[in-house]
């Protein structure tokens, strides 16, 4: 499987947990789930990007895997993490257009 397919698989996954998150309901152990999910998935993307040798999409994969980070997270309110997940998810469903990988 190429990077770029990899890359829109991590992104899709990631996507889908960020706007299931803006859904109100769901027990903590979902929230910690979702830090890890999108962290392993950014943090491999960066990595992916770094080794492409894309530094502006190496910083910003990078910045948002640490956003989520589930080992030293950010505690914010619940509305704050909402717009954040959805602007997010939305950011990630045009990446999958705009960066490509160079194969």
């Amino acid at each position: 499987m190429n990077n770029n397919k990899k890359k829109k698989i991590l992104i899709l996954i990631s996507v889908i947990f960020l706007f299931l998150a803006v859904f109100d309901g769901w027990p903590y152990g979902f929230f910690t789930l979702l830090r890890f999910v999108v962290f392993a998935s950014m943090a491999y993307i960066a990595w992916l990007a770094y080794k492409a040798e894309q530094e502006k999409w190496t910083w910003i994969y990078g910045c948002l895997a640490v956003i989520f980070n589930p080992f030293i997270p950010f505690y914010f309110g619940r509305n704050f993490w909402v717009v954040t997940d959805l602007i997010v998810a939305v950011f990630l469903v045009l990446s999958i257009f705009i960066f490509r990988l160079k194969d």
